[in-house]
């Protein structure tokens, strides 16, 4: 029996933490890598060079032995290579009908509207007059993104006077992503909630997390959230789950929410692995990544119980140091899992997690910052 191909479009880290897991199933991860110094290409057993916009590199990912399915490490996908895709018989998971919901905010908030899913008050925007109308409803003060393209805090923009806007609004008129702008949620904290469903229909959640965010960017996350009612629980994973179903998502989802009081509000939505679930690789019996593997090609899911009360993971972003990988014999915490992405250290950028777990949360919290902030080689937190 031939081992099943996994094509991955995307080379970041993602897809890198997708081949130990791959590794262990029996699958053969092929990754179409922007670099060959990508995260990912250091990890994959094989790997395709080139960007999803050009057609001979995607004919390359689906030559023979052509792969079992294909999927993604990012939203970023020309429709082209869904039709490439189709053309050779490969299925794509999820399909373009889902991943739109991830890839347009525009198309996510209003699908989440049509099935009755809490969003936050909302418009698309054209002009400074439509932004200078919401903002004088919504307090002076509303949150600008571009539907198409941003992550990261990129994109997204809080503003308090219509002029802001203005560049952002030209730039749509002559064919850049169009723009919505939101209410500025009054939120008390972050959370996320993770789905996965296989075709067959099967969907398993993981607990809600606590997700906080630095500059737009995910820092830490706590598994499960601090201070989670049963009821707030349940309410998560009611409303990852409908959008997995009613979106027909295959492959795990992540579900970005606001806090506001004992009630949740949609906030993003992500059709892959995400940061929010990089505690799962040491913290459950079935990571987030061995489980997106067993989703796209229809194999059973795994148990996603957690392995410890208490659950953090850090972000390294950005480091002090060169080789990031010199840090590994300063970091003398037994318990400390390190996670190191093999790129280049720049200010800001994701380079790596740092992951411990114990009975005591903020035993635990202090020890994943210190570890965190040794990576980085900025001595103890």
């Amino acid at each position: 029996m031939t081992s099943p191909i996994v094509a991955v479009v995307g080379g970041g880290q993602l897809a890198r933490m997708m081949a130990p897991a791959a590794t262990a199933l029996g699958i053969t991860l092929r990754v179409l890598v922007e670099s060959p110094t990508a995260s990912a290409a250091l990890a994959a057993h094989q790997t395709v060079v080139g960007l999803p916009g050009n057609a001979d590199a995607i004919a390359a990912l689906l030559a023979e032995p052509r792969p079992a399915v294909v999927t993604w490490e990012h939203e970023h996908i020309p429709r082209d290579v869904f039709d490439a895709c189709e053309a050779a018989g490969v299925p794509t998971r999820p399909g373009i009908g889902a991943l739109v919901y991830a890839q347009d905010k525009i198309e996510m908030r209003t699908r989440m509207d049509t099935l009755g899913l809490p969003n936050p008050s909302w418009r698309i925007v054209t002009s400074v007059e439509d932004v200078r109308h919401f903002l004088s409803s919504h307090d002076g003060v509303g949150v600008l993104k571009t539907a198409r393209g941003g992550y990261d805090g990129k994109g997204v923009r809080v503003i308090s006077d219509a002029a802001q806007a203005a560049q952002w609004l030209d730039a749509a008129a002559n064919g850049g992503p169009r723009v919505l702008i939101e209410e500025k949620v009054p939120f008390s904290r972050e959370l996320a909630i993770q789905v996965a469903r296989r075709p067959a229909g099967e969907v398993v959640p993981w607990r809600l997390v606590e997700s906080l965010q630095v500059d737009g960017v995910c820092a830490v996350v706590t598994a499960p959230a601090p201070r989670a009612s049963a009821l707030l629980e349940r309410e998560a994973w009611t409303i990852a789950a409908t959008i997995a179903a009613k979106l027909d998502v295959v492959g795990v989802l992540a579900v970005e929410l606001f806090q506001v009081g004992e009630r949740l509000v949609v906030n993003e939505l992500a059709m892959r692995p995400h940061n929010s679930g990089h505690w799962t690789i040491d913290g459950c019996v079935t990571s987030q990544f061995e489980q997106h593997l067993r989703a796209v090609l229809d194999l059973p899911l795994g148990a996603t119980t957690a392995l410890s009360p208490w659950t953090v993971m850090a972000n390294v972003l950005g480091g002090e140091r060169e080789q990031l990988e010199s840090a590994l014999a300063d970091v003398t915490d037994p318990d400390a899992k390190v996670h190191l992405y093999g790129k280049e250290v720049r200010p800001g950028r994701k380079v790596g997690h740092v992951t411990v777990m114990g009975a005591d949360l903020e035993d635990v919290q202090a020890r994943a910052h210190a570890a965190a902030a040794i990576v980085r080689g900025g001595g103890a937190a």
